[in-house]
């Protein structure tokens, strides 16, 4: 029998921060939080979430924090 399991990643959720200000560029209203979600597949069905990766991006300067 074949087993085909592993992880995979899914659908991301961004949300924008309204009234806070890069410390790069200074710019206010440019950042976006985005959290990514990595789930455990087996034969490519999603069987339960492992981890969710988070992070702040700048929209003008597209730098990551």
């Amino acid at each position: 029998m074949i087993l085909f399991l592993g992880t995979k990643t899914g659908t991301g959720e961004t949300n924008v921060l309204k009234g806070v200000s890069s410390s790069y560029c200074h710019q206010t209203n440019t950042l976006t939080a985005i959290s990514i979600p990595t789930y455990f597949h087996l034969f490519w069905i999603s069987i339960f979430k492992i981890n969710t990766t988070h992070f702040v991006e700048c929209c003008h300067c597209k730098k990551s924090l």
